[in-house]
C-alpha cells in the first residue's frame, strides 16, 4: 500500500468515527459506483426503514434455525472461501470474500481472529492503519456515544447478498454464476413487480435454478460454478446401493458428481463432529448415484453453508433484524427445496424403498451444522412427508452400519449420524425417535427358536449394536490387527488399547441413541420393550452348553450391557423395588425351572399366592427399578458367558500346546513308524488350530479384559450386593451376625444366579485382572462374602457355598499375591473374627454328606481350599482364640 500522509490518515479516521460522507473514493459505503469496494455494502445512510427492503420483518416469524440468527453458534467448518462473483448484482462483495476467505471461514480462537481482522474492518470495509491504544479507546467511546446513522441495509445491498449466496445473476452472464433468464426478463419488463418480498424472490430463484437443472438434458447449469473447496465423496459408480470402497491414496483422486458439475462444491462443513479427524481421509467412500438430484442437493447444501460463512464474515451486519430474517428465509427455503428434491417432486417421485441421496453426505460428515436439524424441524409436522424423507435415511444408515467393521474407524459414522438425528427435538418431542420406534422392524416377532439371533439380525437397532472385536463375530478384525507372523505381548497390548478406544466411541453413540428414545415420552415404552426383548430372547445364553446360532453374539450383548450400565449409573437403591422380579407386570420372563436361592418352585408359588391375595400390594414399576433389573439380567447373559468362553479357550490353548509339545518330543519314536504320516498331519492340524485360537484370544483380550469396563461391572455388582444385604438385614450397613434363623422370603425366592454371578465374576477378575478389584465397592463385597459364609443356612445349594469359598481361596496371597490386600480385608473384618472359622469348619465336615459318591474329587477340592484358608487365618492373631475354642 502506498504511503499515506498524516492528514489523509486523520481524515479517514474522522470519517469512520462520524459516519459522515466524504468525496474521497476511499469511503466505499458512500460510493455505490466504486469498482472494488473493500467490504460488505452497508449503507452509511439507509434509504429508509427495513420495511422498504421488502423483508416484512414484523409480519414474519423470527428465525427458527437451530443455528440462530446472529450466526454466533454456527460451528460449520466451512470451505476455505467462496469464489468471487463477477456478476453485477454481487460485484460489490467480491473483494472481501477474497481477502477474508481463509481467515474467517474456519473456527479460530479470539486472538487469531482479532489478529486476522486487524487490517480489514468487516463492517466498514475500510483498511485500518496501525493506531495506538489511545486512538482505539477514543474510537470506541465516540462510536458508543454517537450511533451510526447508516445501520440499515438498502434493498440493492440485500439483493447483492442474495445473489452472492445463491451465485446467480439476472444482469450479466459469467462463468462463476448461474444466469437466470426468466428473472432477467421480468426485471427488464417491470422490476417493481418481480417479487413482493425477499421470501418470494428466494423461492423464484431456487425454483428457476432447480428447474433449469431438470429441463436441460445435455447442459449442466451448475457447470459454470467453479469448485471452491474440498470436494465430498460423491459418485464413483452408478450403483444405487451404499458401498464401502477403498482407495489407495487418500485425496489423490477426489470424486466429483460429474465433469465440471457442482458436485465438487464447498461441502466441507463437518458439522457437529468438531472438525478434527472426521473427514481426515478418503480411504473409504460411501458412494451415491450420479444424477440430477445429486447436483441439486449439492447446490442447495452449498447455499445453506454459505449463509453461515456470511454470518461469520460480517456478524454485525447479519445481526440486524432485516438481514437476519433474510438469511433465515434463505436457510428455510434451501431446506424446503431439499425436501422437494428428496421426495422426487422436481424429477421423478421416489418411494421409501429407494435409498436416500442424503445418507452419503451424513456418513461423510459433510453437511453444514444444523442442516439435518432444520430438515427435521421443517418436515416433522407433515407425517407423510417426514416418513417419505426419513425412512430411506434410517434404512440407509442401518445398511451402512451392517457393512462397517471395527477394522477402521468408519464404523462410527452411521452411529454418529443416527445419534444426532435422535437427539434432535422440538419442544418435548424427538421426531426421529418416534419414527424409529414406529418402524416395522423396531421389534420384529420371533419366527424361529433362534429369537436372540433373529432380534440382532432383523431389529432396526440390532445393526448398530452388532459391531464387535471378537473373532467369532467379525473376522475382519483378526485379519487387520492379528494377521502378523507373531503376536507378542506388547503388540497385543497396543492393539487392544486401540480397539478398546473404538469400542468406547461406538458405545457412547449407542448410549446417545437409546437414551434419546427413552427421554422421549412417546417412545419410552417402546425402548423398555426392546430392552426387555433382548434379555428375554437370549435367556439360553446363560446355559453351560449354548447353540450360538440361536442367541445374539457376545459383541452385541456386551455393547447392550455397556449402554444399560450407563443408564444405571445414577440409580439410587432407595428407588429400587427388590420384589420387582415377582411383579405381575415384570418385563423379565424367568424360566419355570429357574433355581432359587433357598426355595423350591412350590414354595415360591405358595408365597406369591399368599402375598398377592385378591389385591396385589404392588405399585406401578418405576424406571429405576426396571432399568436396574434389566441391567442385572444383562450381566448374567453377556459378561459371564463371555468369561466362560474365554476360560474354555485358554484351556483349549493349553491342551493344544501340550499335544504339540508331546508330538515334537516323541518325534524320534514315531518318525520311522507306519503312523508317521498320521502324526505329521495331526501336528500340522494342531499348529493351525493353535494359531487360530491364539488370534481369537488376542481379540477377546481387547473385548473382555478392558479394565474400565470390568470396573463398571464390579461397581454394578456392588450395587446388587447392597440390595441383597438390605434384604438380609434392614439395618445395613450396621449388620450383626449371626442373622435371623428365618430366611427372608424375598431373599429365598430370588434366582440363585443373583448370588452365583457375583462369585463367578469375582473368580474371573481375581484370576485375569486383579488390579480391578480395588474399587470403592470392595468393602461391600467383603461384607457379603463374610455374611454368606457365616450364614450358610441362607443358601440351599452347597456348591454355591463352595464357590464362595473358592473365591476366598483364590484371593489368598499364597495363590494370588496381587490380592493380598483384599484377603486381609476379609480376615480383619469385624464380622469375621468370631464366626468365619467355625462356619468354615462346619462346612468342612458337611461336605462329606453332599452330592453323590461320583463327586468324590469335588469334596477333596473343597476341603483343600478350606485348609489353605485355615493356614492363612492361623497366622492372624485375631483368629487364634476362635481356633482354640473350636478345638476344645
Amino acid at each position: 500500500m502506498e504511503e499515506l500522509s498524516a492528514d489523509e490518515i486523520r481524515r479517514r479516521r474522522l470519517a469512520r468515527l462520524a459516519g459522515g460522507q466524504t468525496s474521497q473514493p476511499t469511503t466505499p459505503l458512500t460510493s455505490p459506483q466504486r469498482e472494488n469496494p473493500l467490504g460488505p455494502p452497508i449503507a452509511a445512510s439507509a434509504p429508509g426503514p427495513s420495511q422498504s427492503l421488502g423483508l416484512n420483518v414484523h409480519n414474519m416469524t423470527p428465525a427458527t434455525s437451530p443455528i440462530g440468527a446472529s450466526g454466533v453458534a454456527h460451528r460449520s467448518q466451512s470451505s476455505e472461501g467462496v469464489s468471487s462473483l463477477s456478476s453485477s448484482p454481487s460485484n460489490s462483495l467480491e473483494t472481501q470474500s477474497q481477502s477474508l476467505s481463509r481467515s474467517q471461514s474456519m473456527d479460530i480462537d479470539g486472538v487469531s481472529c482479532e489478529k486476522s481482522m486487524s487490517q480489514v474492518d468487516v463492517d466498514s470495509g475500510i483498511e485500518n492503519m496501525e493506531v495506538d491504544e489511545n486512538d482505539r479507546r477514543e474510537k470506541r467511546s465516540v462510536s458508543d456515544k454517537e450511533p451510526s446513522s447508516g445501520s440499515e441495509v438498502s434493498e440493492e445491498q440485500a439483493l447483492q447478498l442474495v445473489c452472492k449466496i445463491f451465485r446467480v445473476s439476472w444482469k450479466d452472464r459469467d462463468r462463476d454464476v448461474i444466469f437466470l433468464s426468466s428473472l432477467s426478463a421480468q426485471f427488464k419488463q417491470n422490476p417493481k413487480e418481480v417479487f413482493s418480498d425477499f421470501k418470494d424472490l428466494i423461492g423464484q430463484i431456487l425454483m428457476e435454478v432447480l428447474m433449469m437443472s431438470t429441463q436441460t438434458r445435455d447442459e449442466n447449469p451448475f457447470a459454470s460454478l467453479t469448485a471452491t473447496s474440498q470436494p465430498i465423496a460423491a459418485a464413483r459408480s452408478p450403483d444405487r446401493n451404499l458401498l464401502l470402497t477403498t482407495g489407495s491414496n487418500p485425496g489423490a483422486s477426489p470424486m466429483f458428481c460429474g465433469v465440471g458439475s457442482f458436485g465438487a462444491s464447498s461441502l466441507s462443513s463437518l458439522g457437529a463432529s468438531g472438525g478434527t479427524g472426521t473427514w481426515d481421509s478418503y480411504s473409504d467412500h460411501f458412494t451415491i448415484e450420479t444424477c440430477k438430484e445429486t447436483d441439486m442437493l449439492n447446490y442447495l447444501i452449498e447455499c445453506f453453508d454459505r449463509v453461515g460463512i456470511e454470518e461469520k464474515k460480517a456478524p454485525k451486519m447479519c445481526s440486524q433484524p432485516a438481514v437476519s430474517q433474510l438469511l433465515s428465509n434463505i436457510r428455510s427455503q434451501c431446506i424446503s427445496h431439499t425436501a422437494l428434491v428428496l421426495q422426487g417432486s422436481l424429477t421423478q417421485p421416489r418411494s421409501v424403498l429407494q435409498p436416500s441421496f442424503l445418507v452419503p453426505y451424513m456418513l461423510c460428515r459433510n453437511l453444514p451444522y444444523g442442516f439435518m436439524q432444520e430438515l427435521v424441524r421443517t418436515t416433522h409436522q407433515d407425517e407423510e412427508v417426514f416418513k417419505q424423507i426419513f425412512i430411506p435415511i434410517l434404512q440407509g444408515l442401518a445398511l451402512a452400519a451392517k457393512e462397517c467393521s471395527l477394522d477402521s474407524d468408519y464404523f462410527k459414522y452411521p452411529l454418529m449420524a443416527l445419534g444426532e438425528l435422535c437427539e434432535t427435538k422440538f419442544g418435548k418431542t424427538h421426531p426421529v425417535c418416534n419414527l424409529v420406534a414406529s418402524l416395522p422392524l423396531w421389534l420384529p416377532k420371533s419366527l424361529s427358536p433362534g429369537s436372540g439371533r433373529e432380534l440382532q439380525r432383523l431389529s432396526y437397532l440390532g445393526a448398530f449394536f452388532s459391531f464387535s472385536v471378537f473373532a467369532e463375530d467379525d473376522a475382519k478384525v483378526v485379519e487387520k490387527y492379528f494377521s502378523g507372523p507373531a503376536i507378542t505381548l506388547e503388540n497385543t497390548r497396543v492393539v487392544s488399547q486401540s480397539l478398546q478406544h473404538y469400542l468406547e466411541l461406538g458405545r457412547q453413540e449407542l448410549f446417545k441413541i437409546l437414551h434419546s428414545i427413552l427421554l422421549n415420552g412417546e417412545t419410552r415404552e417402546a425402548a423398555l420393550g426392546y430392552m426387555a426383548a433382548v434379555v428375554n430372547a437370549n435367556m439360553k445364553k446363560a446355559q453351560m452348553q449354548t447353540d450360538d446360532r440361536l442367541v445374539s453374539t457376545d459383541g452385541f450383548m456386551l455393547n447392550f450391557l455397556w449402554v444399560l450400565q450407563q443408564l444405571s449409573t445414577k440409580i439410587k437403591l432407595e428407588t429400587v423395588d427388590p420384589t420387582y422380579i415377582f411383579h405381575p407386570r415384570c418385563r423379565i420372563t424367568l424360566p419355570n425351572d429357574e433355581t432359587r436361592v433357598n426355595a423350591t418352585m412350590e414354595d415360591v408359588n405358595d408365597w406369591l399366592a399368599e402375598l398377592y391375595g385378591d389385591q396385589p400390594p404392588f405399585s406401578e414399576p418405576k424406571f429405576p427399578t426396571e432399568c436396574f433389573f434389566l441391567t442385572l439380567h444383562a450381566h448374567h447373559l453377556s459378561i459371564l458367558p463371555s468369561c466362560r468362553r474365554y476360560i474354555r479357550r485358554l484351556r483349549a490353548i493349553r491342551e493344544l500346546n501340550r499335544t504339540v509339545e508331546d508330538l515334537k518330543n516323541n518325534e524320534s519314536q514315531w518318525k520311522d513308524s507306519p503312523l508317521a504320516t498320521r502324526h505329521r498331519e495331526m501336528l500340522k492340524r494342531c499348529k493351525t488350530q493353535l494359531k487360530k485360537l491364539v488370534r481369537c484370544k488376542a481379540c477377546a483380550d481387547a473385548g473382555l479384559l478392558d479394565e474400565s469396563f470390568l470396573r463398571r461391572c464390579l461397581n454394578f455388582y456392588g450395587l446388587l450386593i447392597q440390595l441383597l444385604l438390605r434384604i438380609l438385614d434392614p439395618a445395613y450397613p450396621d449388620i450383626t451376625l449371626p442373622l435371623n434363623s428365618d430366611v427372608p422370603k424375598v431373599f429365598a425366592a430370588l434366582p440363585e444366579f443373583y448370588v452365583e454371578d457375583v462369585a463367578e465374576f469375582l473368580f474371573f477378575i481375581v484370576q485375569y485382572s486383579p488390579q480391578v478389584l480395588y474399587e470403592p465397592c470392595t468393602q461391600d463385597i467383603v461384607m457379603f462374602l463374610v455374611v454368606m459364609l457365616c450364614n450358610q443356612n441362607y443358601i440351599r445349594n452347597p456348591y454355591l457355598v463352595a464357590k464362595l469359598v473358592e473365591v476366598m481361596f483364590m484371593t489368598n496371597p499364597a495363590v494370588q499375591p496381587r490380592t493380598q490386600k483384599f484377603f486381609e480385608m476379609i480376615e480383619n473384618h469385624p464380622l469375621s473374627t468370631k464366626l468365619l472359622v467355625p462356619s468354615l469348619m462346619k462346612f468342612y465336615t458337611d461336605v462329606e454328606h453332599t452330592g453323590a459318591t461320583s463327586e468324590f474329587y469335588d469334596k477333596f477340592t473343597i476341603r483343600y481350599h478350606i485348609s489353605t484358608i485355615f493356614k492363612s487365618l492361623w497366622q492372624n492373631i485375631a483368629h487364634h482364640g476362635t481356633f482354640m475354642e473350636e478345638f476344645k
